[in-house]
């Protein structure tokens, strides 16, 4: 594993927690000497994660749409940046350019993201390995729901366990190197 990327986040959220766990994961990630890849932004933990990997001596690349670069939101001094078209072209190119990638707390922009990588891992199309970052139980609710349409047979268990989740950021970078995306079985 060369990289990972984030989605989390534009916001702070109101928990300090959320910003906290940010920062502890860039200086993981950081430390580890992984690259970052996120969505390009200064703005909430977004800004957070992008500058404190950067502050301990990490590399980050940031994909952005033109539109977010427009409005001045864009990160100002990142290792790269890719300025794409849109929000679609963004979320293909952090997919195409991640080996693993880990989800902090964030809104319905950041579980689009998760349901679109898992969905390619499901299809083949990736063999990224994917982990919910469960900050304070963020995703408890999440992780039981995902759980229930396993049950109901709306979803395979193998695909159900593609989803990796830890409290803690050291602990799931371990089991996202450590993780074997299954083979996809059509009919």
């Amino acid at each position: 594993m060369r990289n990972v990327c984030v989605f989390l986040g534009s916001a702070h959220g109101n928990d300090p927690i959320y910003e906290q766990t940010a920062k502890d994961l860039a200086r993981a990630i950081a430390g580890r000497g992984l690259e970052l890849v996120y969505g390009g932004s200064n703005s909430g933990l977004m800004g957070v994660l992008a500058t404190t990997a950067m502050e301990a001596g990490g590399e980050v690349t940031g994909v952005i749409p033109q539109g977010l670069v427009d409005k001045e939101i864009a990160h100002p001094n990142l290792t790269r940046s890719h300025v794409v078209a849109d929000m679609l072209a963004r979320k293909k190119t952090m997919i195409e350019l991640s080996e693993a990638f880990v989800i902090l707390p964030g809104g319905l922009g950041t579980l689009d993201e998760l349901f679109e990588v898992v969905t390619w891992c499901q299809l083949g199309l990736s063999k990224a390995p994917c982990g919910l970052l469960n900050v304070n139980g963020y995703y408890d609710h999440l992780n039981g729901f995902l759980d229930r349409i396993a049950e109901s047979g709306f979803v395979a268990q193998r695909h159900r366990d593609m989803i990796l989740c830890h409290e803690e950021p050291e602990a799931l970078l371990d089991m996202l190197e450590r993780a074997e995306v299954p083979t996809p079985k059509f009919g």
